[in-house]
């Protein structure tokens, strides 16, 4: 009767522990819908910033030259020339013109459509590594540079109307506030971020000061105008600027340093609407990380094969762009959820002609029994929500000694996973055998060529801990019921001493612990009475 019992699924070791799984929430969900596609250049991408109007293209920083990119198609559409590395670019809030910097110390105006330069300002004596438009102002521009000064343009007169020399070391990025366009911040090496107004006459006095505590590489607003976030060393500090400069909260999960960082407003279709804008990262460890700054707490992160060094979001939340110190470019579209009433409106890009699509007949054609297709009907149609769906059943391939164990070729199957030279699933067939209650005969039956195999299987694997519970009991059981033929035969016997010698190592090594552990235990205990 116990020979009647049928295996149909292949052996597992019972010993090995299983993964942990974790649970994909929401915002993952989100995040992950984004469909990365990569784009090679030369050269590192030092600066990404996206176009404020639909169809919102995004420009590339990429050695000497502008890349400018549609953001629909992720291709390509045009580049823009300079004499020197390019360190940063910078829309207006009109898209109509972009600005951009570069480390021969030059600021550059160009028109965006036109792809024509309109502006030359020259100024810094040192590279400049960072140039901001203001965000409600179309006049004036925001640039830092290695000299250590931060200078307030007039673009239309080509001159320099304040500058501010409160910065120590080279003042590396800038960003303005989003309901002021006079105030504005600027981080340095310096380890300082400070916040100027340029209604103060005084340039050498900022309205505050912040210390980031190591040098800042990237500073934002937040979208209410009240808040900073900070990136520099292996943290992302978010500071509160009405109140004086609070330091609110420190995310340090990156493990190098923190090169960029930008905010963004995720869509409506992920999480609950109240709070939608997240603080996004990027550093030398190739981690992309994802912030919510209302529960304060890391909700997204993801792993790149390159350090990060430049960070871009569409104002649209469609795509997302990243540059890498080798040159990659990781640009990734997210695809939408076309709404069934707007199916029937199809617009053409670039246009602002619509058409209407024509009405598709709804009226479905009744067939009739002698046609071929109503013996097929409702094989192609998907299953609605109360639908009970029946899945046929995957086929289970099974190994050779799965496939002997079905036929209670118990021997055969044992010498099979023997000579696989696969622990866990020798170690799974012995455990199916003991199930059975058929190991040991199947250890009795062995020749000795075979039980050559397993005196060297227990051997090599005896004293490894997740085996040893099972392995022990089985050496000792195989020494005993095979006494007679270890000692007629000489290979037998070498394995036997292998064995015996690697016994008394780890026993050597356990009484080593234990001693170990004797002398630790009293001082433990000593020190948690005081």
């Amino acid at each position: 009767m116990e020979e009647a019992r049928i295996k149909t699924f292949p052996v597992k070791p019972k010993l090995k522990t299983k993964p942990r799984t974790q649970q994909q929430t929401p915002e993952s969900k989100y995040w992950s819908s984004f469909k990365t596609q990569q784009i090679p250049k030369q050269f590192p991408i030092h600066s990404i910033d996206y176009s404020p109007t639909p169809p919102h293209s995004f420009v590339l920083a990429n050695s000497t030259t502008l890349h400018i990119f549609n953001s629909k198609t992720l291709s390509e559409t045009s580049q823009i020339n300079f004499k020197d590395t390019v360190s940063c670019v910078s829309f207006r809030n009109d898209a109509r013109l972009i600005a951009a910097s570069d480390l021969s110390g030059l600021v550059q105006v160009f028109d965006f459509n036109e792809r024509r330069r309109i502006r030359h300002l020259q100024s810094h004596t040192r590279p400049v590594r960072f140039v901001h438009y203001p965000r409600h102002d179309k006049l004036h521009l925001v640039s830092g540079g290695d000299d250590a000064l931060v200078k307030y343009w007039d673009v239309a007169e080509a001159k320099v109307i304040h500058q501010f020399n409160g910065h120590k070391d080279y003042v590396r990025c800038g960003h303005s506030s989003p309901v002021n366009s006079d105030t504005f911040v600027t981080g340095s090496y310096d380890h300082l971020v400070k916040l100027w107004d340029v209604r103060v006459r005084d340039s050498s006095k900022s309205s505050m000061d912040i210390n980031h505590g190591c040098p800042v590489e990237d500073v934002v607003f937040l979208p209410s105008g009240g808040m900073i976030a900070t990136a520099g060393g292996n943290s992302v500090k978010l500071w509160d600027v009405i109140g004086g400069g609070k330091l609110l909260y420190s995310m340090e999960s990156h493990n190098k340093t923190v090169t960029s960082i930008c905010v963004g407003r995720i869509g409506k279709d992920s999480v609950d609407e109240s709070n939608q804008y997240r603080i996004m990262s990027v550093g030398l460890d190739g981690y992309f990380k994802v912030f919510d700054y209302g529960s304060m707490k890391v909700t997204h992160s993801m792993r790149f094969p390159a350090p990060l060094v430049s960070l871009g979001y569409s104002p649209d939340c469609l795509t997302r762009v990243i540059g890498t110190s080798n040159g990659m470019i990781y640009a990734s579209k997210r695809k939408v959820k076309v709404d069934e009433n707007d199916k029937g409106i199809v617009a053409s890009e670039g246009s602002s002609i619509w058409r209407i699509r024509p009405l598709e007949s709804t009226e479905k054609k009744v067939l009739k029994t002698t046609d071929f297709r109503y013996f097929q009907r409702g094989q192609g149609e998907k299953p609605s929500e109360g639908d009970y769906l029946v899945m046929r059943p995957k086929k289970v391939k099974l190994t050779a000694h799965d496939k002997l164990l079905n036929k209670f070729r118990h021997g055969d199957a044992l010498v099979c996973v023997l000579e696989g030279k696969n622990p866990g699933h020798v170690v799974a067939v012995m455990e199916e055998l003991v199930s059975r209650k058929k190991l040991l005969r199947c250890v009795s039956d062995l020749d000795s060529e075979k039980l050559e195999l397993l005196l060297a299987f227990l051997h090599k694997y005896c004293t490894v801990p997740k085996y040893s519970s099972l392995l022990m009991g089985l050496a000792n059981k195989v020494i005993e019921m095979r006494a007679d033929d270890i000692r007629a035969s000489e290979t037998l016997k070498k394995h036997i001493r292998n064995l015996k010698s690697t016994v008394e190592a780890e026993i050597r090594i356990q009484q080593s612990l234990q001693e170990i552990q004797g002398i630790i235990s009293p001082l433990l205990r000593i020190a948690g009475r005081r």
